[in-house]
């Protein structure tokens, strides 16, 4: 029996030491953490951070764009894309979700309402009347989604990028996130390899956009977040409270509000496989779908011409269908 008890204890300090080391360190996320550009919006649930790109005063067409990024990785996502929105005229607002980037991690559920009523929050505290384009990447995408249905007067269009809600879910595979206490020990000890999934320095070749942004900065500005309390209760939560397989009666009433939609999906998408593109044109059919061949999950910021030309050349067209 005093083996037994010995051997447990032995396991148990072998599990809580690293444990111990990702989490000691971590800092509480405060006001003076932020870069000098941007800000926090206060909102129900705290700060939300926000960013602002305005284009050149000649070229503006007094038209927003709002772009919601994913489940881990914050708005520096869009940085190489951006640019091309706002050579078309179009002012850029990007901001952080709860839990990630420069935002605050409040000890919540994160379920659909919180990422709905927090953009909603935030476009309110910007006083932004006029009807917005929303850009949508990953769990951005359900997201947007939602909101639509939710606010339908607020959006004037939307553009999907591999749209989370058509994944193929595996309880097998990832039960542990879902399980207390297991799931806080694997993501607090493994966290990193989910969030620099397919952005190792390995012997590929570099990114050939010349807006894309490197493997090697990638890991750097996402590893910003992590440095703070509060992340990986963010992702915990999130999975197990907000349902990103099951989408498709969502997007089936978008679909009935006959809003103009653009699509993007890479072939090649590890994480939200491209064949999702199919179904999800079954619920929004007035959907315009444009496909990168080889692309993959990271194409916001590994294809960023080909994606922000693409979202461009859409809102663009709207525009001119409007005269």
């Amino acid at each position: 029996m005093k083996k037994i008890f010995t051997s447990l204890s032995i396991i148990l300090i072998l599990l809580w030491v690293p444990y111990f080391v990702q989490t000691y360190n971590l800092k509480t996320l405060t006001a003076s953490d932020l870069p000098n550009e941007g800000g926090w919006a206060s909102l129900e649930e705290g700060n939300l951070y926000y960013r602002w790109y305005y284009p050149v005063e000649q070229a503006a067409n007094n038209e927003t764009v709002v772009l919601v990024h994913g489940f881990s990785t914050p708005h520096f996502v869009w940085d190489g894309m951006k640019g091309l929105l706002l050579d078309a005229g179009y002012s850029v607002l990007v901001f952080d979700h709860y839990g990630r980037g420069y935002s605050e991690r409040p000890r919540i559920k994160y379920t659909k309402d919180v990422f709905v009523q927090s953009l909603k929050g935030l476009l309110d505290s910007q006083e932004i009347s006029e009807q917005v384009h929303l850009v949508g990447y990953s769990m951005g995408g359900p997201i947007v989604g939602h909101f639509t249905n939710e606010f339908p007067g607020m959006v004037k269009s939307m553009s999907l990028i591999a749209p989370a809600g058509f994944m193929v879910e595996n309880p097998t595979k990832d039960w542990w996130i879902m399980k207390p206490l297991i799931g806080e020990w694997f993501l607090n000890v493994f966290g990193s390899r989910l969030v620099f999934q397919g952005n190792e320095e390995n012997d590929e070749p570099p990114r050939e956009d010349a807006l894309a942004l490197s493997k090697k900065d990638f890991i750097k500005k996402a590893g910003i977040q992590m440095q703070y309390k509060g992340f990986i209760h963010a992702l915990l939560s999130t999975a197990r409270n907000f349902n990103l397989f099951s989408t498709q009666e969502m997007f089936g009433k978008v679909g009935n509000l006959n809003k103009p939609t653009l699509t993007i999906w890479g072939t090649d998408d590890g994480v939200v496989p491209f064949k999702g593109s199919e179904e999800l044109i079954l619920y929004i059919p007035q959907s315009e779908l444009l496909i990168l061949e080889g692309g993959k999950h990271d194409i916001t910021y590994a294809e960023p011409s080909f994606v922000g030309a693409a979202i461009r050349d859409f809102l663009i067209s709207l525009a001119k269908a409007e005269v």
